[in-house]
C-alpha cells in the first residue's frame, strides 16, 4: 500500500472509532441519572458571586 492510502485508512479508522464511540455514549445514556447542565441552582449562582 502506498503511503497515501496508508493514511487515509488511518484517518478513516479514527474517525469510525470516534462516531462508534458517540454512538455507543447516546445509546448507553440514562438521563435520570445526569442533572442537567442548564439547571443552577440558587446556592451555586451565590457561591460565584
Amino acid at each position: 500500500m502506498s503511503p497515501v492510502k496508508l493514511t487515509l485508512l488511518g484517518v478513516a479508522a479514527a474517525i469510525a472509532v470516534m462516531v462508534g464511540s458517540f454512538i455507543w455514549f447516546v445509546a448507553t445514556w440514562d438521563a435520570s441519572k445526569e442533572e442537567p447542565i442548564t439547571y443552577i441552582s440558587h446556592t451555586t449562582l451565590r457561591g460565584l458571586a
